[in-house]
């Protein structure tokens, strides 16, 4: 009996592995949206006068090249009404600027001409505190036996704070960003911390803190939540998520991104 079921067995096997196919889904494509990356950054330190304001479309969810978008104009006008060009790099989809004047509080208007429909979005540039300190624990995670790193900062107080943490690690392909609100220390000293579990020694830490306004603290909540807290804000989610951006020409056709302007401080990090 068994030198009779042995071969039916394997010949099912081998029926059912070969049946196994990729199939391309048909996916509906909607028309291409305006794709804005318009991060303002006043790196403490720095006069913070060049700035970079990067222009895609989306595209199918099969394809791999994210197209540039050329020919578009790009402005930005503050509250006393200076208004700051940014001029086009050829072939790149970005746009220069390197007389931007960042003020913190004041109020600046992005204004985006595209296909002869006009994009606008207004936002207040925030302030940060600055990174005091960082701390490295070997005896970190839930198992004791993680590397872990603190960025320390001295939260101010009687002010609502947000605050958008970046880390870039040399032995990961994909950027952590973690979105925070200082509703339980505000006042006090409080930290980041990094997410990465994998950490050994001679690995290799970039980390931005970055000031945010409340309404871009929302957005990036909901953005991570939507395409997890790695690889990227800008990387077009598998649902819509709106940002503080409009189409002034074609409201149905809003563009997806976000404007912002804050200060940032950075530090490199070699794990000890």
């Amino acid at each position: 009996m068994k030198k009779i079921l042995l071969p039916i067995l394997l010949l099912f096997i081998s029926l059912f592995s070969s049946c196994e196919e990729v199939v391309d889904l048909k996916l509906n494509t909607e028309a291409p949206k305006l794709v804005v990356e318009a991060s303002i950054v006043w790196s403490k330190g720095s006069s913070g006068n060049a700035q970079k304001i990067k222009l895609t479309t989306t595209t199918g969810y099969y394809d791999t090249v994210i197209p540039i978008v050329n020919g578009a104009k790009i402005t930005i006008t503050n509250s006393s009404n200076t208004i700051f060009n940014f001029v086009e790099i050829p072939n790149t989809g970005e746009y220069a600027c390197t007389n931007f004047v960042p003020e913190i509080g004041k109020n600046y208007t992005l204004t985006i001409i595209y296909n002869d429909e006009t994009y606008t979005g207004t936002e207040t540039f925030q302030a940060l505190a600055p990174i005091t300190r960082i701390e490295q624990n070997n005896e970190g995670g839930f198992t004791g036996k993680d590397i872990e790193i603190k960025v320390f900062f001295n939260d101010p107080a009687n002010v609502d704070n947000y605050y958008l943490y970046r880390y870039e690690y040399s032995n990961e392909a994909t950027i952590s960003y973690n979105a925070d609100e200082d509703k339980f220390f505000q006042g006090n000293e409080y930290y980041s911390r990094s997410q990465n579990d994998e950490l050994k020694t001679g690995d290799v830490i970039e980390l931005t803190h970055t000031g945010i306004s409340k309404q871009y603290y929302n957005y990036m909540n909901i953005l991570i939540g939507v395409i997890g807290g790695s690889g990227g804000p800008f990387q077009t989610p598998p649902a819509t998520v709106r940002g503080n951006l409009k189409n002034i020409t074609n409201p149905q056709n809003y563009p997806l991104g976000y404007f912002s302007l804050g200060e940032t401080d950075s530090r490199r990090y070699v794990i000890e």
